[in-house]
C-alpha cells in the first residue's frame, strides 16, 4: 500500500462546495481507499492505496466525489514523500507578518508563462515555480498582494490549488 494525499481544489472555501470532513472521509472509504483521514475543512485527505499511479487515482477520485456530491471538484493526488518535498524545495522561509502559499499544479507551466509569473513579483508578492507541478508565493503585504489561486491559473495557464506552506508541512509529518 502506498500513502497518498490528495488536495480538493476549492471544497469550503467561499461557501460554494460545503462538505463536511467526516462525510468526506466516508466517501473516500467508500472508494475502496484506505486508512482515510482528512486534515483540517479546507479539503486534505490522506489516505492509503495499492494503485501506484497518482494520475489515475485522481481521475477516479474525481469521478467518485461527482457521483457522490452532484459537483465536479478537482482533485491533486501526490505521495506523501512529494508532499515532504513541497516543503523541502520551497525557496522562501518567511518572516515576521509574511506567509508562503503552495499552489500544487496540474502539470508544469509552459516557460513563457513561468517567466510571465516571475515578471509580477514586487514588494508585496514574490514567485518561483519548482520542479513538475508546484509554485510558491511568499506574500509580505496582504493588501497590497495581487496573489489568488486564480490569478497563479490564470497566468501559469493550468489547474493548482493553494494551501499555506504550514499546513503542507503538517500533512507531509503525518
Amino acid at each position: 500500500m502506498r500513502k497518498y494525499v490528495a488536495f480538493l481544489r476549492a471544497i469550503n472555501v467561499g461557501g460554494t462546495t460545503i462538505i463536511k470532513m467526516a462525510d468526506l472521509r466516508k466517501m473516500f472509504e467508500s472508494f475502496g481507499l484506505e486508512n482515510v483521514q482528512t486534515y483540517i475543512q479546507t479539503g486534505n485527505i490522506i489516505f492509503e492505496s495499492a494503485e501506484t499511479s497518482a494520475s489515475r487515482l485522481e481521475e477516479q477520485i474525481e469521478r467518485q466525489l461527482e457521483n457522490a456530491s452532484g459537483k465536479p471538484i478537482r482533485v491533486f493526488v501526490r505521495t506523501m514523500k512529494e508532499a515532504a518535498a513541497l516543503v523541502k524545495d520551497c525557496p522562501f522561509e518567511p518572516g515576521e507578518g509574511e506567509t508562503v502559499h503552495v499552489v500544487i499544479l496540474d502539470k508544469k507551466p509552459a516557460k513563457k508563462n513561468i517567466d510571465a509569473l516571475i515578471a509580477q513579483q514586487s514588494k508585496a508578492d514574490e514567485f518561483a515555480v519548482k520542479g513538475n507541478s508546484s509554485a510558491f508565493n511568499l506574500r509580505r503585504d496582504r493588501e497590497a498582494s495581487v496573489f489568488s489561486n486564480n490569478f497563479i491559473e490564470k497566468v501559469l495557464g493550468v489547474p493548482g490549488t493553494t494551501r499555506n506552506l504550514t499546513t503542507i508541512k503538517k500533512i507531509a509529518e503525518k
